[in-house]
């Protein structure tokens, strides 16, 4: 089985940016909406929008616009703002791996008979 590293990003406050919101953000992104955002992480709408909510919150522009629901629906989508950031976590994220998956094969080497 090859070494499978996960990293975990820990910005200083009020960043507060891990995996679960880049998900959230890639979740509303491929479906349109918080709800099904939520339905596809398998996490409740509350805890959607209370993540939604502190990423806009703590961000100096909205990374995520929603529109209310009604007759003809509501929905959410990404800014331009949160687009950049979902690209830029993910080029952050692919060179973070790209080290710890070299270091961490010369380590199981080492292990190796």
């Amino acid at each position: 089985m090859p070494t499978q590293p996960l990293v975990r990003i820990l910005f200083p406050a009020p960043l507060n940016l891990g995996p679960g919101k880049i998900r959230l953000m890639e979740a509303i992104h491929g479906t349109g909406s918080l709800s099904g955002a939520a339905r596809q992480l398998h996490i409740s709408y509350r805890r959607a929008w209370d993540m939604l909510d502190s990423l806009n919150r703590n961000c100096p522009l909205p990374l995520v616009e929603t529109a209310a629901g009604g007759v003809r629906g509501g929905g959410a989508r990404l800014t331009a703002e949160g687009a950049k950031l979902l690209v830029r976590y993910r080029k952050l994220e692919a060179s973070v791996m790209a080290l710890v998956t070299a270091d961490a094969t010369d380590l199981v080497k080492m292990f190796e008979t």
